[in-house]
């Protein structure tokens, strides 16, 4: 077990852990949470070994192995697949013994080396690792692509992959699903609810804590806390905590009647559908935890919008996709993803946007916002549409050395020069008051945005987007950097915001919170989706086989038809090809060959897992790995004298 007795912890001058005890039981899966600052990573620092403590008793078993997610991005030229196989450290260290082993003429240390690799699981590691690859959300095509041909978020799925590849007995995972689509979100929770060692987990995604954790630690004024149970249980025991400190209470009716007023008003216009009854469900745990969620430091909310046309916007078999690339020859169609739209977007109607990884959910929002043209059709803007737009990429379009008070200089010069400004004040001075409700008090208003956090520039872009006061929000994983409180703060200034939102996220606590119905983009099209989130999640799953069963069949008849196209191709030296009978006879010796080797192989494995002796067994792994060796060269001569003959046949 690990156990923290009396612990003080430091960054720096600021004091992170007080004193703090706690005990972590093998197997346990533990939420780790607190507010952004708090310490979470410097207690994920101290259980990796990159930290130490600063008084008090620190122990975790000597023995135990540790998985965890590398935070660099990687830069290679590996193979996807190869890069994660590397993540199985047991397996890399079995396979530099044997070549170690085999510079020597040492049969005992050859024998163990063997041994140790077919323990290690050399015979299906990669087929485990492109399980973890497709289960993240890759394609079948993918696999042996390079590393370094993958943009920064899939690249970080790969480390992730790496890391569930590692055998452990202690994972550590802090915030795993930043990078993830739901559908990826989905498989990784079915993974983690099957490993068997301990874990312990950062995250700001609700629904993900509850589905994984059986523990909550709370980092709280310096002191561990530990609650049995997930995120949920230790929502409700601590709120029935701030109930019964009268005080603090005191202080939070305002904030709790509030509260109650809008979830009593947005409880009422719910209808009966299963979407609107998962809102309000949610609507009824804010309700039951009010005291926790008023005692947070942050609220905002999204001021009336100056005006609400009525539709805001409408398509007429609109088509989303991206122009030609440039550079591409004159008459190069343009890539349609999404065919034949016509729906309309209403004011006030809350829609959730879903569809599987790569379906086109961001190229529809991307076209809504005017990111992207339509390839095809007609889409109709409502007069006055002012749209507030947070992209997935936002936080890399902020400028890094500008200050988030010249961020807000700038946008009030480009919407003065649009005509779009409605009634907000202008001045610096309000500006500044204004950045201050959203945590950007005193100093932060002139530092850098590239020195913030990605919490932090994604309030930046929030505060910008309510100082527009939009009335259709498009909102594309606005929360993949926020921390708990801040989601909480979201959900509630949006089911408060009076316009309309369009919202694509894998925070499904915030879609049940937030949407009263979906739409599904899926196989080219843009439909009603009239279940609830979890038939959502089930059809993912199916979905996810679907396609991976078509890529697999697709690339098996591109591949068979690639042979047969080389089997019929003549050589340069040869035009003839050879006799029917000739590549006969030669497909027998092969498969002859094949079978005797297949049973030497088979002989072999039962003779290593029998033999005693360092120098049988030694003899034994040196010629299964010949054998095995030349198994693969002739199915490669298999496959193209199978190709030649079918090649003759047609």
């Amino acid at each position: 077990m690990i156990t923290l007795k009396n612990v003080i912890l430091r960054r720096g001058a600021k004091l992170l852990l007080d004193s703090a005890t706690v005990t972590i039981n093998p197997g346990e899966k533990v939420g780790l949470v607190g507010r952004n600052g708090a310490g979470k990573s410097s207690l994920f620092a101290l259980l990796n070994g990159t930290l130490h403590e600063d008084g008090g008793e620190y122990f975790i078993p000597s023995q135990w192995r540790m998985g965890q997610v590398a935070q660099d991005m990687p830069e290679t030229e590996q193979s996807a697949t190869d890069f994660v196989v590397e993540g199985d450290t047991s397996l890399l260290a079995a396979q530099n013994e044997v070549t170690a082993a085999e510079a020597t003429d040492d049969y005992d240390r050859m024998a163990h080396a063997y041994m140790a690799l077919q323990d290690a699981g050399a015979h299906d590691a990669p087929a485990r690792a492109q399980a973890l690859i497709l289960g993240l959300g890759f394609k079948t095509t993918e696999l042996t692509n390079p590393v370094n041909s993958f943009s920064g978020g899939w690249r970080m799925r790969l480390q992730l992959a790496r890391a569930l590849m590692c055998p452990s007995d202690l994972l550590l995972l802090d915030e795993p699903t930043n990078h993830l689509d739901l559908d990826a979100l989905v498989w990784l929770e079915a993974w983690l609810k099957k490993y068997e060692g301990t874990m312990v987990v950062i995250s700001h995604d609700r629904e993900f804590l509850d589905a994984v954790t059986n523990v909550t630690l709370h980092i709280d004024a310096g002191k561990l806390v530990r609650y049995g149970g997930n995120y949920s249980k230790f929502e409700d025991m601590r709120a029935e905590q701030m109930t019964l400190q009268q005080n603090a209470f005191a202080k939070q009716q305002d904030k709790i009647a509030h509260l109650q007023k809008f979830i009593a008003r947005f409880k009422a216009k719910a209808s009966k559908a299963k979407q609107a009854q998962s809102r309000v469900k949610a609507l009824d745990r804010m309700e039951k935890i009010a005291p926790l969620l008023a005692d947070a430091d942050f609220t905002f909310e999204f001021k009336e919008p100056a005006n609400l046309p009525n539709p805001m916007l409408s398509m007429t078999g609109v088509s989303f996709g991206y122009p030609p690339p440039e550079g591409s020859p004159e008459g190069t169609p343009p890539t349609v993803i999404v065919n034949n739209v016509s729906r309309s977007v209403l004011a006030g109607q809350r829609i959730g946007i879903l569809g599987a990884n790569g379906q086109g959910k961001s190229t529809l929002v991307k076209t809504i916002a005017r990111d992207l043209q339509p390839i095809g059709g007609e889409l109709t803007e409502g007069k006055g549409l002012n749209i507030g737009y947070f992209a997935q990429q936002e936080l890399d379009v902020l400028r890094p050395t500008d200050t988030p008070l010249e961020h807000m200089i700038r946008l009030v010069k480009d919407m003065t020069a649009a005509g779009k400004i409605a009634g907000q004040a202008t001045r610096e001075q309000d500006l500044r008051s204004f950045l201050g409700t959203f945590n950007f008090g005193g100093d932060m208003v002139k530092q850098a945005v590239g020195s913030m956090s990605g919490g932090e520039k994604a309030r930046l872009v929030l505060c910008m987007i309510v100082w527009q006061r939009p009335n259709l929000l498009l909102l594309d994983e606005p929360t993949n950097h926020l921390d708990l409180a801040t989601r909480e703060a979201l959900a509630m200034a949006l089911n408060e915001f009076e316009g309309t939102v369009m919202l694509v996220s894998h925070d499904r606590a915030l879609l049940r919170s937030v949407c009263d119905e979906f739409w599904m983009v899926s196989r080219g099209g843009v439909a009603p989706f009239d279940g609830d989130l979890d038939d959502y999640q089930r059809y993912l799953l199916d979905e996810a086989k679907r396609q991976r069963e078509a890529i697999k069949e697709a690339s098996s008849s591109a591949a068979k038809a690639e042979r047969k196209a080389l089997a019929a191709a003549p050589s340069p030296a040869k035009a003839k090809p050879a006799p029917t009978g000739s590549l006969k006879r030669q497909l027998e010796e092969v498969e002859a060959r094949m079978a005797v080797l297949n049973g030497e192989g088979a002989s072999l494995e039962g003779h290593l897992s029998t033999a005693h002796h360092p120098t049988e067994i030694a003899d034994f792994g040196k010629r299964l790995k010949t054998v095995n060796d030349e198994l693969q060269s002739l199915e490669e001569q298999w496959l193209t004298v199978s190709g030649k003959l079918e090649a003759q046949s047609a």
